[in-house]
C-alpha cells in the first residue's frame, strides 16, 4: 500500500509540475525533460485543462527553444532583470557561488528541480508586469550560466549588484543595474527598471556569493 501511495504521490507531482510549465508557456520537449511525460500525455493535458477551460492567454509554442546568450544583453533593461533572475535562481539554490566559480545544484528531470525553476520563474513575473523574458530564455539562462561557456555573474564594483558578464565579448557591457538607474523614468524604454528600485534582488548574502 506505500509503495501505490508513494507512486500516486509522485504522479500528482509530475502533473502539477507539468501543469506550471504549460502555464508558463514552456515547450513540449522542455516539458517531457521536467516530467518524463510522453508528448501525447502533455497534449492532452494542454487541451483537457487549459485550452477546453478557455485559457486563451496560455499559448502552446513551437520549434526550437532559445539558445542565443546575446539575447540577454540587448538592453539595459533586458540585462538587468536577468541579474535579477540569475539572483533567484541563487536564493533558490539551483546554482551556487564558490571562491572560483558557478557550480550548478539542480538535476535536469528531477522533480524537485523543476519546482524550484518554476518558483524562481514565478517570483521574478511578480517583480515586472509584463515581464520581458520567458520561461524558456529563463530556462536557457540556467543552462548557460551552469555551462559556464557563454556567460556568469560578478559583482559590480559600483552598485554591488550581481552583473551578468558576456565571456566572448570582446568589450564589456556596463552593468545592468547601473545602466538600468542611468535611464530618466519618462524615457525608460518597456522592461528597464526605474532608478528606484534597480537593486532590489541583486543583492545577495556574501555566503552565496557567486564569481
Amino acid at each position: 500500500m506505500r509503495v501505490s501511495d508513494d507512486r500516486y504521490t509522485r504522479d500528482r507531482e509530475r502533473f502539477d509540475l507539468a501543469m506550471r510549465l504549460i502555464r508558463h508557456e514552456a515547450r513540449t520537449f522542455t516539458i517531457r525533460q521536467w516530467t518524463g511525460l510522453s508528448d501525447d500525455r502533455i497534449r492532452k493535458l494542454y487541451r483537457s485543462y487549459v485550452l477546453d477551460r478557455d485559457e486563451r492567454s496560455v499559448f502552446r509554442h513551437r520549434g526550437k527553444s532559445p539558445r542565443q546568450a546575446a539575447y540577454f544583453f540587448r538592453n539595459p533593461g533586458i540585462n538587468f532583470q536577468t541579474a535579477q533572475l540569475a539572483s533567484l535562481y541563487v536564493l533558490c539554490g539551483l546554482l551556487c557561488g564558490t571562491d572560483s566559480r558557478l557550480e550548478a545544484r539542480y538535476r535536469v528531470g528531477s522533480l524537485e528541480s523543476g519546482a524550484l525553476i518554476c518558483r524562481a520563474y514565478e517570483a521574478y513575473v511578480e517583480l515586472h508586469a509584463p515581464c520581458i523574458i520567458s520561461f524558456e530564455h529563463a530556462w536557457f539562462l540556467l543552462l548557460a550560466l551552469a555551462r559556464r561557456d557563454e556567460i556568469t555573474l560578478t559583482r559590480c564594483g559600483e552598485c554591488g549588484g550581481l552583473r551578468l558578464i558576456d565571456l566572448l565579448a570582446k568589450h564589456r557591457s556596463a552593468c545592468g543595474n547601473c545602466a538600468a538607474a542611468a535611464v530618466p523614468r519618462d524615457a525608460a524604454t518597456p522592461g528597464t527598471a526605474p532608478a528606484g528600485g534597480t537593486r532590489l534582488l541583486a543583492r545577495l548574502d556574501t555566503s552565496a556569493e557567486p564569481v
